[in-house]
């Protein structure tokens, strides 16, 4: 039987993952191979660096809040970017994301290459935000984690991994899903205090 990709879903911690390095994270998939594993990138976890302090030429092209955001513990002195084109554009660098059930990102969200002139690229972009590091499992690895009751799967929007306010991501994603998971996103930090 055929597994359904993750790529283009949001990977949303749940209380029971304890782990520092992704404890109420939500994490945005943006490869999975049943082959190579899977990366993704946290999107709920700005820096106070900002883009233009580390990325000279890209900083004034980021979306607010225009810094760096902690992409996962994997590679953290490596930078990698997601983007949207505006309308029909398709720039030098700019990489499309296939969804998890469509075959095609909505809004065209995809990845684009750093090393790419950003005054050539970034004229063509609606949005960008650059992620230091990343989340990566081996092949099997995040599926077992999954199983294991450690991460919710569910579907990603353009404005969760552009949105103004992180900090708040964790609980607004799970709120909008309705039912019980509305109600995980009042899960206390620490529940012994309740």
């Amino acid at each position: 039987m055929d597994r359904l990709s993750l790529t283009g879903a949001l990977l949303v911690a749940t209380p029971l993952l304890e782990d520092p390095n992704f404890y109420r994270s939500v994490v945005f998939v943006i490869d999975d191979d049943p082959a190579e594993g899977t990366l993704g990138v946290v999107i709920n976890r700005p820096s106070e660096l900002e883009v233009g302090d580390v990325l000279a030429d890209w900083g004034r092209h980021a979306t607010r809040p225009a810094v760096m955001f902690a992409g996962g513990p994997v590679g953290e002195d490596t930078g990698l970017a997601l983007a949207v084109p505006d309308d029909g554009q398709k720039p030098l660098g700019w990489r499309s994301l296939d969804a998890m059930d469509t075959g095609v990102w909505p809004n065209g969200l995809g990845t684009v290459d750093l090393d790419a002139p950003p005054e050539i690229v970034a004229a063509a972009l609606r949005r960008l935000r650059v992620f230091a590091g990343y989340a990566g499992w081996s092949a099997g690895q995040l599926r077992t984690e999954i199983d294991e009751g450690a991460w919710y799967v569910l579907p990603a929007t353009a404005d969760d991994v552009f949105c103004a306010d992180p900090h708040g991501l964790w609980s607004r994603v799970l709120r909008r899903q309705g039912g019980e998971l509305a109600l995980v996103s009042t899960f206390p930090d620490d529940p012994t205090l309740n």
